[in-house]
């Protein structure tokens, strides 16, 4: 089984199409209430589509691996992206910034390396 791709709720497609597209993700789909991009690198998508209401509460978690992610961060910060949380070491051993999408979702751009599926700490 693999990972194909993650969908999250909006309020506001066009702002939400934006933002993604700012983060870097290539549009390959878009109607007015859905929309899909390729990310970068690998062969996952990501898509966003329209409902009434955002989840209240934590809501939705998606988390982006960046090679180097201080440099990813600072090159989104000066395209206008603001993070929550500044690219921190935590002690699961990978380095996260946290921001919110348009309609409140958090994302988190991380780099884990070898501790992503290889933590110290993993089930054999």
């Amino acid at each position: 089984m693999n990972l194909n791709q993650i969908t999250v709720p909006t309020t506001d497609i066009e702002s939400s199409l934006g933002f993604y597209q700012t983060l870097g993700l290539k549009l390959i789909v878009k109607s007015a209430e859905y929309a899909r991009f390729e990310c970068p690198d690998g062969e996952s998508t990501f898509s966003i589509h329209v409902v009434d209401k955002t989840p209240n509460g934590n809501g939705v978690m998606v988390y982006f691996e960046c090679e180097d992610l201080d440099a990813t961060v600072a090159d989104l910060k000066q395209k206008g992206i603001r993070f929550y949380q500044e690219p921190t070491d935590q002690s699961w051993l990978w380095r996260e910034a946290r921001l919110y999408d348009p309609a409140n979702n958090h994302l988190i751009l991380y780099y884990a390396g070898k501790n992503r599926k290889n933590p110290p700490w993993r089930i054999n």
